[in-house]
């Protein structure tokens, strides 16, 4: 990658242990996926005005070519997002199920 990966902690204790959850999900997408140029990542805890404690994981990741890919779904009410290695995971899943999309459809065109 050409910059390091950007972690924005909202409401979540900036520990080591999820710095380097991040930077192996980052490297496994880079893995299978090719280079990617710049990756941000925002962990956002659940706000104490909410009903639900649900946590956030958004990513915008780009690549060599000047694609942008955004995972930025406020997930639904789902008990399963109280955890935030699930979150995380998730958010991950989704930008995995993305650039494979995008691939296929590059190699179509």
């Amino acid at each position: 990658m050409q910059s390091p990966v950007q972690i924005d902690f909202q409401g979540v204790k900036p520990v080591q242990s999820l710095r380097e959850k991040v930077t192996d999900h980052v490297s496994g997408l880079e893995e299978r996926f090719g280079r990617i140029t710049a990756c941000r990542v925002v962990l956002k805890a659940p706000g104490k005005h909410h009903r639900t404690g649900l946590y956030e994981v958004n990513l915008h990741l780009i690549l060599p070519d000047g694609k942008q890919v955004d995972i930025d779904r406020t997930p639904q009410v789902d008990e399963r997002y109280t955890d935030l290695d699930f979150a995380l995971n998730d958010a991950f899943k989704r930008a995995r199920r993305r650039l494979t999309d995008s691939s296929r459809t590059s190699r179509h065109n």
